[in-house]
């Protein structure tokens, strides 16, 4: 099996031409450090966004930045210790900076890949900034649970507002087995509460243990076949933006 390619790993006189090859692009995983119930280790979203990356690394050569493993996680409360959250604003400008890090090292198609819901408003505005501050950057927001259809399906099948649920859990079941306590899945389902509200509550008004879903129904394989699809779907995606350019040419700054 091929070996991803890992900014980490790589040289400073490496990087120019690892970055020529795939048209200046680089990948980002963002995870999290939160609770997931009583039966997934809390490092599941970076764990997660981390082997996907590295797996599209793989099969497309694109380098992959190091992992950010905290991340915007206020919703989960302080009820269940274990959750290392971020401000908002300081998890948009703390991947400000990398972006801009990146752009100064070569990159010129950036993809965001984040495997935590909540991260999607402060990773958006990132985006604008950073998109916004370099006219010859593009970047992209991919959320690893919405891939693609078969993969969003995979994961509201047990509950819409889903947190270490069935897809979750056979992910870790087949990824990261360690992260998984089995003597304590079969008990841990918890009914998605969400239906029909009006306003967007914290986990700790919507769930009894920080679960919403039904982990019980969750395996190895079908943990390793959702895998299988969110890496086909996310290196179809990625190929896609190695070769796509701007619609239109004109720069951001000046009016024509």
């Amino acid at each position: 099996m091929t070996a991803p390619l890992l900014w980490a790993e790589r040289t400073w006189d490496e990087l120019p031409g690892d970055l020529a090859a795939v048209g200046g692009a680089a990948i980002l995983p963002v995870g999290a450090t939160e609770q997931h119930g009583p039966h997934l280790g809390t490092g599941m979203d970076f764990v997660l966004a981390e082997m996907l990356a590295h797996a599209v690394s793989a099969a497309t050569r694109v380098p992959v930045l190091p992992t950010l493993p905290y991340s915007c996680s206020l919703g989960h409360s302080r009820r269940w210790p274990g959750t290392i959250t971020l401000d908002p604003l300081v998890m948009t400008q703390l991947v400000v900076q990398v972006g801009t890090g990146a752009h100064r090292s070569g990159v010129r198609r950036l993809f965001l890949v984040n495997a935590h819901v909540t991260n999607a408003a402060p990773l958006r505005c990132a985006l604008e900034m950073l998109r916004a501050a370099h006219d010859d950057l593009m970047v992209a927001l991919v959320n690893s649970a919405t891939v693609s259809e078969r993969v969003r399906a995979a994961h509201v099948a047990d509950a819409d507002d889903w947190h270490a649920n069935a897809a979750e859990t056979a992910l870790m079941m087949a990824l990261a087995p360690r992260l998984v306590r089995p003597d304590r899945v079969a008990e841990a389902d918890d009914p998605d509460r969400t239906q029909g509200l009006v306003f967007a509550h914290p986990v700790n008004r919507t769930s009894r243990n920080g679960v919403t879903g039904r982990p019980s129904q969750a395996t190895a394989t079908e943990g390793g076949r959702l895998f299988a699809w969110m890496v086909e779907d996310l290196t179809a995606l990625v190929m896609r933006g190695l070769t796509e350019t701007p619609p239109l040419p004109h720069p951001y700054d000046v009016s024509v």
